[in-house]
């Protein structure tokens, strides 16, 4: 019986350790730290300009939806820009998904405009628009 006792004690402990683990992964701060990480990979990003921050998370099982804040650093910063990524568990940590995985994240396609799909300039041609939308050269500013 002691043995059977010590061997429940055993899976009891591990099944603790296994689901703490996971709690410490369904954080605001593990999904931050996924996001900070993809974003030190993009060469064409100037994250030391920004102040980058979660401002939202969603947990599904494996995966994450965060909603990041990117705004200018400095005394008029302006409104900020949020961008949505999806983000996988794997292993210990949370990574970025890429576009191929994840139709809301917008750093694995083209840019179109100012660097993000469905964003463009003032004047630059327009990607898809909303069935019955006027086209944009109709648009006067």
């Amino acid at each position: 019986m002691n043995s059977l006792s010590s061997r429940f004690a055993l899976v009891a402990a591990l099944a603790l350790i296994v689901g703490g683990c996971n709690r410490g992964m369904q954080t605001k701060e593990a999904v931050e730290r996924g996001v900070t990480e993809y974003l030190a990979t993009r060469s064409n990003l100037n994250v030391t300009s920004m102040n980058v921050a979660v401002t939202s998370v969603v947990f599904r099982q494996n995966e994450a939806d965060a909603v990041v804040t990117f705004r200018a650093k400095g005394e008029n910063p302006g409104p900020g820009m949020d961008i949505r990524y999806t983000l996988e568990r794997n292993g210990g940590k949370w990574v970025v998904k890429n576009k191929a995985d994840s139709a809301g994240n917008p750093h694995g396609a083209p840019s179109k405009g100012m660097g993000e799909p469905g964003m463009s300039a003032p004047g630059a041609p327009a990607g898809d628009l909303p069935a019955g939308h006027p086209p944009m050269d109709s648009i006067k500013q």
